[in-house]
């Protein structure tokens, strides 16, 4: 039985979570014509490193963060990215494209015959690092947004659901191996019935 129930919904017609901090960013565009959203990337982030909370993670998907303000941000400053929705480790959720705009996320990325996964993905960050444990409230969080994606997007099921590092081998490894996709699936049994 799920723990709590979702504050928040999806409003269809502007693609916003009502209820859900919202930071928008300009690493966005229009999908292409016709696609339909039937796959979710799941991500993993922290910003530096293991260190978690804080605003650099907005301000990297708004074009913000400062390469001197530490070593490890030197490499990504400059990318133009950005997630749709961010779950930090205390559950609670950031957006920053509404969810039918195509989020710069995925990069270069295949799913089964089909490549370029931001044309036809939702893509969730969890704050996060690969071999960090990841909070239960996340997982919760995530398999209710996803369980609410699924009704207004049907194309998306559970065998829909991957990591980052499924679409993109070798180039990336998150939410890495400390991410327990059986917890994620048992909590999709109950939020995709």
């Amino acid at each position: 039985m799920p723990e709590r129930d979702a504050s928040w919904r999806l409003d269809p017609v502007s693609g916003w979570l009502e209820g859900v901090r919202r930071v928008p960013s300009p690493n966005c565009d229009e999908r292409p014509p016709e696609t339909d959203i039937d796959l979710v990337v799941v991500h993993g982030i922290s910003l530096p490193p293991r260190v978690y909370g804080g605003e650099h993670i907005d301000r990297l998907f708004t074009n913000t963060l400062d390469p001197d303000a530490h070593a490890d941000f030197r490499p990504v400053a400059g990318l133009r990215v950005s997630a749709h929705v961010l779950i930090r480790r205390d559950g609670g959720l950031t957006q920053y494209v509404p969810l039918h705009l195509r989020a710069w996320h995925a990069g270069a990325s295949r799913f089964e015959d089909r490549t370029g996964c931001n044309d036809f993905s939702i893509g969730i960050e969890l704050e996060g690092w690969d071999r960090d444990p990841y909070e239960h409230v996340q997982y919760q969080i995530l398999a209710e947004l996803i369980g609410t994606l699924s009704v207004h997007w049907p194309g998306i099921r559970p065998e829909r659901v991957v990591g980052h590092s499924d679409i993109a081998p070798g180039r990336k490894a998150d939410p890495g191996p400390a991410f327990e996709w059986r917890r994620l699936r048992q909590l999709l049994s109950i939020y995709m019935s």
